[in-house]
């Protein structure tokens, strides 16, 4: 299986090598950096490009044509396909004592001519650029250049920092960042229904045997690496054809049927059949000495496969900055190899739980299938998480309400005092959400919520948002330009669940309804993934829900302030003062 994913994921390498060319200013970018004592010419690759050693040429034009490549310290170039080339750009630094040396003069313009070619076959026109130096207010042209940059960094948002990152910076620190940024999504609720799946497999496979640290560990990663295999894979897909990743991920139908699955492998706990492999699969495997271990291998690494399809999918800045330079550059190695590393750095703390079980998991007995039969609730629990971006949500506080019922009754065999403590909480809980869901409360952690704001929603009609839905993008401009004050538009779909967050902790924050009171609030369903709801989130670069776009009084775009993923009341309203 391990041979036919990483075939897959080469071929998606090359095809988008061979499907996508870049534009020559994509390809090949020049910029001049003028400092105190010298000005930096960089000429920046993309990956696969390289530029023709002989093709570059360095002059001073004004006060006179000089050529003075021979003069500058030019990195050392390589050999390919018989030809002289660069494949990592060109940094030359330029003296402006050199310039004094050539010709005497407080003014110069240098020009810069260059050609490159793509490895994948294409070959780009020779291209040129000139700058004019003046030294004498060379102080004040620093100055505005560096104000330049500074403003071009705040106009970006944080998923375009982490694209531009990605197209510039070092491979091994922008790995080293995934990383990090996965830790830190780690502590998201995207991960939370993976940690029942893995406990699952762990409580069955000690079951069996003797569970030590090692084999908890091994287990673990099984199911981690497998999980980044399929993250990395469907975001690659995604970010080389366009697609949403959440609309990929989350198609009804396929939702609907594992959740099923899910039932099905709480069934399973339960005790009422065994979900094994196809007999002739297993014969086939157990062929080798270690059948019965790789039968276990490749059952957990389905699981993790499918869990990160079905289970996992959440649009964060990392993630959302991947896929834009993916679908940007179609430079899937390195985009997929930062989707690998950040989907990893996510499975950490599954690592740790599998380190951990193992480590501290008791002798198998009968007590494990009293803990089996936990897991079984805990999968119809993951069942019904499921199917909330599929169902009513009315529907869906019913099934909250009649599983926790159901546990309640069903854990009440058990005499121990904390069981019967939690059974009573869950009993009572479960009722709660029950008259929640006779009310029309939709929120199963706010079950009451319909009931305790009743009264003071009627005395105070601010307290709710009032949001307008536009269709498409003339809609949305013709709103933006008869709106007399600043715009917020929202990116939501109702198999979003970080959408749901966002609606259901941010915007009910009364500091939060306050400030947004301020602005134009539009809404732009995108849950069928229409024509419209493509071009949409096309035009602004948002890979999926959620996603929040600002426009000041003026009706410019603040793109620094735009939000990919969910935030939280206070790093909500800290965004909002780069509106003005």
């Amino acid at each position: 299986m391990k041979k036919i994913l990483l075939f897959l994921f080469t071929f998606l390498s090359l095809f988008a090598a061979e499907q996508k060319f870049l534009s020559p200013e994509e390809a090949i970018q020049i910029n001049f950096v003028t400092k105190s004592d010298k000005v930096v010419l960089k000429l920046e690759l993309a990956p696969d490009i390289y530029l023709y050693d002989d093709k570059l040429e360095i002059y001073i034009i004004k006060p006179k044509k000089i050529d003075i490549k021979k003069d500058l310290d030019i990195q050392k170039p390589e050999l390919y396909h018989e030809y002289i080339v660069h494949f990592n750009g060109v940094i030359v630094d330029i003296p402006y004592s050199l310039l004094k040396e050539k010709v005497k003069s407080s003014s110069y313009t240098l020009l810069v001519k260059f050609q490159g070619c793509s490895t994948a076959g294409l070959c780009y026109a020779p291209m040129k650029k000139e700058i004019t130096i003046d030294l004498e207010t060379m102080s004040n042209v620093t100055k505005i250049a560096e104000q330049k940059s500074i403003q071009e960094s705040e106009d970006l948002s944080e998923s375009d920092l982490i694209t531009a990152s990605l197209k510039n910076g070092n491979i091994a620190i922008v790995l080293l960042t995934f990383f990090g940024f996965g830790l830190l999504l780690s502590l998201t609720p995207c991960i939370f229904p993976m940690i029942p799946i893995l406990s699952s497999i762990i409580v069955k496979a000690s079951s069996k045997e003797k569970l030590s640290a090692k084999k908890g560990f091994f287990l673990s990663f099984i199911y981690v690496f497998s999980m980044s295999l399929a993250y990395t894979l469907a975001g690659v897909i995604a970010g080389l054809f366009g697609a949403n990743l959440q609309v990929a991920l989350q198609n009804p139908i396929v939702l609907s049927v594992f959740a099923g699955v899910f039932v099905l492998l709480a069934l399973s706990m339960f005790g009422y059949f065994k979900l094994e492999l196809p007999q002739s699969l297993q014969n086939k495997i157990n062929k080798t000495t270690d059948g019965k271990e790789k039968q276990g291998v490749f059952g957990i690494a389905v699981m993790g496969f499918l869990s990160a399809l079905i289970v996992g999918p959440c649009v964060a800045a990392p993630l959302a900055g991947a896929l834009i330079y993916i679908g940007q550059t179609g430079d899937a190695l390195l985009g997929g190899a930062a989707l690998f590393i950040l989907s990893f750095g996510m499975g950490v703390p599954l690592l740790l739980i599998g380190l951990g079980a193992g480590k501290y998991m008791p002798k198998p007995g009968a007590w494990m299938d009293s803990i089996s039969k936990v897991f079984g609730l805990i999968m119809l629990a993951i069942a019904i998480y499921m199917l909330d971006r599929v169902l009513d949500p009315t529907i869906i506080m019913y099934l909250w309400s009649l599983i926790l019922i159901a546990s309640a009754l069903y854990l009440q065999m058990y005499t121990h005092i904390l069981s019967r403590l939690l059974t009573t909480i869950m009993l009572l809980y479960g009722i709660i959400v029950f008259i929640g869901a006779v009310t029309g409360a939709t929120n199963v952690l706010k079950p009451l919520e319909k009931i305790t704001l009743s009264s003071t929603l009627i005395q105070n009609s601010n307290q709710e948002l009032k949001w307008t839905y536009i269709k498409d993008i003339d809609e949305l401009y013709k709103t933006i330009e008869a709106s007399t004050k600043p715009v917020m538009l929202d990116f939501y779909a109702d198999w979003c669940i970080s959408c749901k967050e966002l609606e259901n902790f941010t915007f009910k924050d009364p500091r939060v309804i306050k400030e947004l009171n301020k602005y134009t609030l539009l809404k732009a369903d995108v849950t069928e993934n229409n024509t419209d709801d493509k071009n949409l989130q096309n035009k602004f670069n948002i890979v999926g829900p959620p996603g929040l776009i600002f426009w000041n009084i003026d009706k410019k775009e603040i793109k620094s302030a735009k939000i990919v993923g969910y935030k939280n009341a206070d790093e909500f309203l800290e965004i909002l003062k780069k509106v003005k």
